[in-house]
């Protein structure tokens, strides 16, 4: 390969990072309208806080599986036609909600949806590290999870409008709406990367293979995984119950639910792109990325943890706790932008959309324990109580704070890249 064919083109890379973002903001809305309709629908079909919780684990029953499954074949087919397939598949798959008048009517719908969904975040990394070479790429993959962040904000003001004025089964036909606009303009501007794995001063891309025993028993790996997972059950819980404690914990009526919702991403979003700039700073002013990247990233997890559990403090006014909130929102997200990079950055580019895919399957189990663990706790106090949600952010507290101490002690990139070069010899090439 020659290096016209892997020179860096950012006004490509960079569209291709916009089409992306938006991509991100859809798949978003798709999972966050199940929390900003969660009280008129629990109404209408008359669900039970434990059985809503249901509703919102059930994205997550099979998005592990469809994680892996999509991001293996990110690394054997073009993204492009992979990222068009699954947008394709979340517009069709909102119109049955149109009709659904039953609890698993609702489920099988969510669990399709996750299906479709669980590649999503692997496989556009993945598509996005083919634009820009290592040391480039914190900020578009934070601007990629900035999608996600405006999907809660573009959620916040629309949902619950459309909701009150046409119905909360509206909000899927709109969605669908977007979703077939993204599609076409992908078809029309999506392309495939031609840089890929590059560091700097490098010309050509790492070809080389690693066994998959040795990647997925490495200590960085491991670390960014358990992170990965303690930021997924953040993100799970805010989609799906922060909204109803907002409405029902908090007392705010729904229009003001939704505008909270706006003030929660207007905040997080620019902290979030701020933490992966300051994390990128970092390492071009040649901080190690054990400490750039790794114990930035576990660092983060931490203070957010300690903000979450703070909520359990009953003494904390609403204004505190919509602060405390989405502080602890908006450090969590950190790990979206810097944890790929950590793990792009000693894996082999003929390898990274699986190792990417099964950390989204890892952390999809959050997302599936934590709308479950979450309702069993507003059950048991009941639905009207604010303890219950609290007692729900103190044990996402404890996942954030274990996870990041967990961090801490095993992210080291260098020492990964160290340690998995040596396995780079043909006998162990011929295995992998």
């Amino acid at each position: 390969m020659n290096r016209d064919n892997t020179a860096f083109r950012p006004a490509s890379a960079w569209t291709i990072a916009v089409l992306l973002a938006f991509m991100m903001l859809v798949n978003f809305l798709d999972k966050v309208v199940i929390g900003l309709v969660a009280v008129p629908m629990t109404e209408e079909l008359g669900l039970t806080p434990t059985e809503f919780g249901l509703i919102g684990g059930a994205l997550h029953w099979l998005f592990a599986v469809s994680a892996v499954v999509g991001g293996f074949l990110a690394n054997r087919r073009p993204t492009r036609t992979l990222l068009l397939g699954m947008g394709l598949f979340w517009a069709l798959i909102q119109l049955p909600m149109l009709f659904a008048s039953s609890l698993w009517m609702i489920v099988a719908c969510r669990v399709l949806l996750g299906i479709g969904e669980g590649p999503a975040s692997p496989v556009a990394t993945h598509a996005l590290y083919k634009w820009f070479p290592d040391d480039r790429r914190s900020l578009p993959v934070a601007l990629l999870h900035s999608g996600s962040a405006m999907g809660l904000l573009v959620a916040g003001a629309m949902i619950p409008w459309i909701s009150l004025h046409y119905g909360w089964r509206t909000n899927f036909a709109v969605l669908a709406a977007i979703g077939l606009v993204w599609c076409a303009l992908w078809l029309l501007l999506g392309r495939e990367g031609t840089l890929d794995n590059l560091r700097a001063g490098q010309v050509t891309p790492d070809t080389h293979r690693v066994p998959y025993r040795r990647l997925l028993t490495d200590g960085s790996v491991l670390g960014n995984y358990a992170c990965h997972f303690a930021a997924n059950w953040s993100l799970a819980l805010t989609l799906t119950w922060v909204p109803s404690y907002l409405e029902v914990g908090l007392g705010i009526d729904p229009l003001n639910t939704g505008r909270m919702f706006v003030l929660f991403v207007v905040v997080t979003t620019p902290l979030s792109l701020f933490m992966a700039w300051l994390s990128q700073r970092l390492l071009h002013r040649g901080v190690p990325s054990r400490l750039a990247r790794g114990a930035f990233v576990s660092g983060c997890l931490i203070v957010a943890g300690l903000f979450s559990a703070s909520l359990i403090l009953q003494e904390l006014s609403v204004t505190t706790r919509i602060i405390t909130l989405t502080l602890s929102g908006g450090l969590a997200l950190v790990m979206y932008s810097v944890g790929p990079a950590m793990l792009a950055e000693f894996t082999p580019s003929s390898q990274r959309g699986g190792i990417l895919a099964i950390g989204n399957a890892v952390a999809s189990l959050a997302g599936l324990s934590a709308p479950v663990v979450t309702g069993l706790l507003v059950h048991g106090a009941g639905a009207g109580h604010p303890q219950g949600y609290a007692q729900g952010f103190l044990v996402c507290g404890g996942v954030l704070i274990v996870a990041g101490l967990i961090g801490l002690v095993t992210m080291n990139p260098q020492r990964s890249r160290e340690r998995l070069a040596q396995d780079d010899s043909p006998a162990l090439c011929s295995r992998a």
